[in-house]
């Protein structure tokens, strides 16, 4: 079956209770009193859900605001405001609103909303990181009645469906002239989803109250309180001392004693994560890049792909899964993560090879190395900080003596960017690899939205071919294979380099709240938790 014809099959088939907690409301309601504590590792830095495509922002605000679909723990597609939906013809997508849903000021949502939405959305000012390639390929928003609307594209896109689990929908009655603070002020934080705003600190917390009139199965929360503690040593600390209900980013060294503590379970998912470091391979000249005597270089080496190569050869990836990280994540043999279903097949993680690495140091011309400093946050995975000083330690073992240099989140997110840094060290999460090509490594282009995360500005006409047919073929087997010549073109040129895929870990209190993770992406929020 393809595509097009599943997901009109799967539209008739989910019922609208699908993706919820079903099994532990009947307890929930009779609990809706008691309170929640969550301590996140990360902070949003907006609560406008329009501003930045980050999972911290987005894992936040899924709370407050719903997309028309999501994505489940296994990458299949759950109808939440839209209650089915279908693909006419390659131009055309038919979607029907579930009916009866309010944002939480009772004003009801229409199709014009998604259209709204789908208007706001290439406008946000200053964005870090646009949503603006999910819409740009959208031609009109055709309303037929009051649930039913069509899309309809300037050019195929089999992923559109897939695209609107990205985009939480807003009101235009509610949000026609609002501005990103606006909405971190809480003014005009209003959304459909299981929450209403109820106060926010940025960096410091969240608080959320249950919406009385959510469209689906009530919470059994009566408010949400979730404090961002980037210390690791905090969270856990407050867990145990019964302050926190919930925490994530549970420290590898802690997992094992966590679980065998008779008041704490341990909830876990292998990720779609990959963490992979960014070489600056465009620009001649690139900065925190020197002769072993700390001088600027006359020319970039991480411009040639052999040096590239040699940086991967220099990883112990292998012995950063195992030893560092405890078994907590699985070494990376390319850069779409395991479930991609269009990853390529049969590929080994790369072994350590320092005198490979050194061979090809030398056949570029840099036979004595030089002096790199690389970059990365502090506080954004479990490990992080810990991972880059593994990563500096085998490229120094070859000759390229490396400083490590990190920074906090939106500090290190602003600066890489404004392409501050010559290597840096970030992440990307999705199920698919069309998602990861295009937003990270298709050629940057303003106009069109292509690779908002592409903050290399790297280039490589091996990679966009294939990515770019791939994205305009309804054809399922003819766009696998052209995402895998698009990855191998990836992977050939080193584009990326690809480090691991973590396994995200939360710690609750036993017999109080238990969380199922929603989604593969590590996100943390109150939506994916029950009462016990």
């Amino acid at each position: 079956m393809d595509r097009r014809s599943f997901l009109g099959a799967m539209a008739g088939l989910v019922p609208a209770t699908a993706f919820a907690h079903s099994a532990a409301f009947a307890q929930g309601a009779a609990l809706a009193s008691r309170p929640l504590a969550i301590g996140a590792i990360s902070a949003p830095n907006s609560l406008d859900p329009h501003f930045y495509q980050s999972p911290t922002n987005n894992q936040t605000l899924r709370q407050i605001f719903d997309p028309l679909l999501t994505e489940d723990a296994d990458g299949r597609l759950r109808p939440l405001l839209a209650q089915s939906w279908r693909a006419l013809d390659d131009l055309t997508w038919e979607f029907t609103l579930r009916p009866g849903v309010r944002f939480h000021d009772g004003t009801p949502l229409t199709p014009d909303d998604v259209a709204f939405t789908i208007e706001r959305v290439p406008n946000v000012l200053n964005s870090p990181g646009s949503f603006a390639p999910y819409v740009r390929n959208i031609a009109a928003v055709d309303v037929i009645d009051a649930t039913r609307f069509r899309i309809r594209s300037k050019t195929p896109n089999p992923y559109l469906d897939r695209d609107f689990t990205n985009l939480y929908i807003l009101s235009r009655k509610i949000h026609a002239d609002a501005a990103t603070a606006d909405f971190t002020s809480g003014k005009l934080a209003v959304g459909t989803g299981a929450f209403r705003y109820a106060g926010f600190t940025v960096g410091q917390q969240i608080e959320l109250d249950r919406n009385p009139d959510f469209w689906g199965t009530p919470t059994g929360w009566s408010r949400i309180r979730t404090r961002f503690i980037p210390d690791a040593g905090a969270r856990v600390a407050g867990l145990l001392a019964g302050d926190l209900d919930l925490i994530d980013g549970v420290p590898v060294q802690d997992v094992a004693h966590l679980a065998a503590d008779p008041k704490v379970a341990i909830f876990s998912v292998a990720s779609a994560t990959s963490v992979y470091l960014f070489p600056d391979a465009s620009r001649d000249q690139s900065p925190f890049v020197t002769d072993r005597a700390g001088q600027p270089l006359d020319r970039n080496p991480l411009k040639d792909p052999r040096v590239r190569k040699a940086l991967s050869l220099a990883i112990d990836r292998k012995g950063i899964v195992e030893k560092l990280l405890l078994g907590q994540g699985i070494p990376a043999d390319q850069f779409a993560p395991p479930p991609a279903p269009d990853r390529l097949p049969g590929r080994p993680a790369p072994v350590a090879d320092p005198v490979r690495a050194k061979q090809l140091l030398a056949e570029a011309g840099y036979p004595d190395g030089f002096g790199l400093t690389i970059h990365g946050p502090s506080g954004f995975f479990t490990s992080d900080v810990a991972v880059l000083q593994a990563v500096a330690q085998g490229f120094s073992r070859i000759g390229v003596d490396t400083k490590v240099e990190t920074l906090p989140i939106a500090t290190f997110f602003s600066r890489a960017t404004n392409r501050d840094f010559a290597l840096f060290m970030t992440t990307y999460a999705t199920t698919n690899s069309a998602e990861l090509l295009r937003q990270v490594v298709l050629t940057k282009n303003p106009d069109t939205g292509a690779g908002p995360f592409n903050r290399q500005h790297y280039s490589n006409p091996k990679v966009d071919g294939p990515l770019l047919a791939a994205l305009r073929d309804f054809d399922a087997d003819r766009r696998v294979g052209l995402l895998r010549q698009a990855l191998a073109a990836l992977d050939e040129d080193t584009g990326v380099i690809p480090v691991f895929y973590p396994r995200f870990n939360w710690a609750g209190r036993k017999n109080y709240v238990r969380f199922t993770p929603g989604n593969a992406f590590g996100h943390t929020n109150a939506v994916f938790t029950d009462p016990v």
